[in-house]
């Protein structure tokens, strides 16, 4: 029978929290269940919590977490990518862009606003005359489901 010894620790176990670098292994679903996005036969995706380099939802996830835990964890639209914006999505005439920029819908293009600033947009329909650009996240307005694994606190 073995004893307690009242001057030996017990091993912490590890969490997660602000300014660990971390890496996790996810899969990410919508509502509908079709998958958006997964490390799965990749590399670990490797972050620092609190840096603010990956939506807040999924950095508050992965806080508390232990090497080896797994989560599902529900990142509603507001903790994610943000609501649809319909001031985002605007049309412009097809003479505005240059002549030899061939389009087609999902696109993802480059351009730059008036204050100088780039923005990343997806052409969402053309015509012989006009172009619609949608400068919304291809996520917003979405919930977002992830299976989340914590491999490895750095």
């Amino acid at each position: 029978m073995r004893g307690s010894n009242p001057n030996q620790k017990e091993h912490a176990v590890a969490e997660a929290k602000n300014g660990d670098r971390v890496q996790v292994h996810y899969t990410g679903r919508l509502d509908d269940e079709s998958e958006f996005d997964s490390s799965a036969d990749r590399e670990p995706l490797e972050f620092t919590i609190g840096e603010g380099s990956l939506i807040p939802g999924f950095e508050e996830a992965v806080s508390g977490m232990s090497p080896g835990d797994r989560v599902d964890a529900r990142i509603e639209a507001a903790d994610a990518y943000g609501d649809r914006r319909e001031e985002l999505v605007f049309r412009v005439d097809r003479a505005e862009l240059p002549s030899d920029l061939e389009l087609e819908v999902g696109q993802e293009l480059h351009v730059q606003t008036g204050d100088g600033h780039e923005l990343t947009v997806t052409v969402a329909a053309l015509d012989d005359l006009h172009v619609t650009l949608d400068g919304n996240h291809p996520l917003a307005g979405e919930a977002l489901n992830f299976e989340i694994e914590l491999v490895e606190i750095l």
